[in-house]
């Protein structure tokens, strides 16, 4: 599952912090110290929704549980 949550992790941040610092910059911040908190609170906030997408996609794959 670690190795999913990577994968996913590399895209899900690319999208997070992308759309971070589009607000930012939308916003009328254009210094660099404003951009740089915006990307890297994007790739903070990336981290557990890349897990919790890990771990849902890994138990669909599982299948049912038999009983």
């Amino acid at each position: 599952m670690l190795r999913l949550a990577a994968v996913l992790y590399i895209l899900v941040a690319s999208a997070v912090a992308g759309a971070a610092v589009i607000a930012v910059l939308t916003l009328d911040m254009r210094q660099g110290w404003q951009i740089a908190s915006a990307f890297g609170a994007g790739l903070i906030i990336a981290l557990p929704i890349a897990a919790v997408l890990a771990r849902h996609i890994y138990k669909a794959l599982e299948g049912p549980k038999p009983v």
